[in-house]
């Protein structure tokens, strides 16, 4: 098949759908919207991907320029004669996919962009109603994502949910350390509002305050990176926090490894991969009590919920597992066997090319 895969940029998720795309033999064209602007991923491309030029990838999208992209868009779509189109998210690539006229159309949600950015104002709406009245197919990975997407005019028939996934012999489950001094918590979320990095930083300053032998490992960066070093600073913790920058996907593992407690404060999310990675290395996890993370952390099983935005809570729950270490490691061992009941990779990707065939099929119907 010929499979236009349309994306914001270039994540560790976009490489890991492109790869699957490829590996199942398909002809994948890669078109990005803002190219550079979301590049996060250090790995090349992969092998036999079609990387396409045409006027967007060069900046941050902008609504006044919707039409020119959406023309140059169709203008794509006319010259490479795809089978079906993969764009997401929902309201930026897949509205220009469905405004070209091309069908059909798998629609996949980011997460966000139905928990956040359908609330940013009248337009973001409609873009949402519009493009999933007329997607062919929609696909997400939680369930919360999935009703949201219905509620907003998907075919409840047309949809699947699968967690993107990990792959389970590249994040293995971490061994039981015997007698460990010190306790390590780890987190590795953007430093961005919507992932309220800033709520486990006045959390964290409330336990190290408490103990002096509590770490914390803080991986990857974002706007917020001034206020959590001032909140830090200011509790007077800023030497008990490691400021491990972008780390590439080999040496992930590791740092998981490092830890006792893994830590998501998001606020809004759907099945989070860092998440699936973190029980998949055997971590016990402590994460906000948002509908996405209560689909995979169970309280007093592979970890425990706090309240969304409470610091204090979450300073609770720290204080908690820490006076708990001797269950930290069956703990672990729990979330290391839901990751492998359900968050599977290589059989959940199976699940998309199961979509696209079904897509294919439904193609060659409208043209007969």
């Amino acid at each position: 098949m010929r499979i236009l895969y349309f994306s914001l940029g270039y994540s560790t998720h976009d490489y890991r759908f492109l790869k699957a795309i490829s590996d199942g033999g398909h002809e994948v064209f890669f078109v990005q919207l803002e190219g550079n602007q979301r590049q996060v991923e250090s790995r090349l491309v992969p092998e036999n991907v079609n990387q396409v030029i045409w006027k967007g990838g060069r900046e941050p999208f902008k609504w006044s320029k919707l039409i020119s992209l959406t023309l140059d868009f169709k203008r794509l779509v006319q010259e490479i004669k795809p089978d079906l189109i993969h764009a997401g998210p929902i309201q930026t690539c897949a509205f220009i996919a469905i405004l070209a006229g091309f069908r059909p159309i798998l629609t996949m949600s980011w997460g966000f962009d139905l928990m956040d950015d359908v609330h940013k104002g009248f337009i973001w709406d409609f873009a949402t109603r519009y493009t999933l009245k007329r997607s062919s197919f929609f696909t997400s990975d939680a369930n919360v994502t999935k009703d949201k997407a219905i509620a907003y005019g998907m075919n409840p028939e047309k949809t699947i949910v699968f967690p993107w996934g990990v792959d389970l012999e590249h994040f293995s489950q971490k061994k039981e350390e015997k007698n460990k001094e010190g306790f390590v918590l780890f987190c590795n979320r953007s430093w961005e509002t919507r992932y309220g990095v800033d709520v486990l930083a006045k959390a964290f300053v409330q336990v190290a305050q408490k103990h002096d032998d509590v770490r914390l490992i803080l991986l990857n960066g974002g706007s917020q990176g001034a206020k959590l070093r001032q909140i830090f600073q200011r509790g007077g913790v800023d030497e008990f926090v490691t400021y491990g920058g972008q780390i590439s996907q080999n040496d992930l593992p590791r740092w998981y490894h490092m830890a006792d407690l893994y830590i998501s404060p998001s606020h809004v999310d759907g099945s989070s991969v860092s998440l699936m990675e973190a029980l998949a290395c055997g971590l016990p996890c402590l994460v906000s009590d948002i509908p996405a993370n209560k689909e995979w952390v169970s309280e007093n099983d592979n970890g425990w919920l706090f309240k969304d935005g409470d610091s204090n809570h979450l300073a609770e729950k720290i204080l908690m597992a820490m006076n708990q270490r001797e269950k930290l490691y069956q703990m672990g061992q729990a979330g290391r066997r839901s990751a492998e009941k359900r968050a599977d990779w290589k059989k959940n990707a199976e699940a998309l090319m199961n979509v696209y065939m079904s897509l294919r099929a439904e193609g060659e119907a409208i043209l007969k």
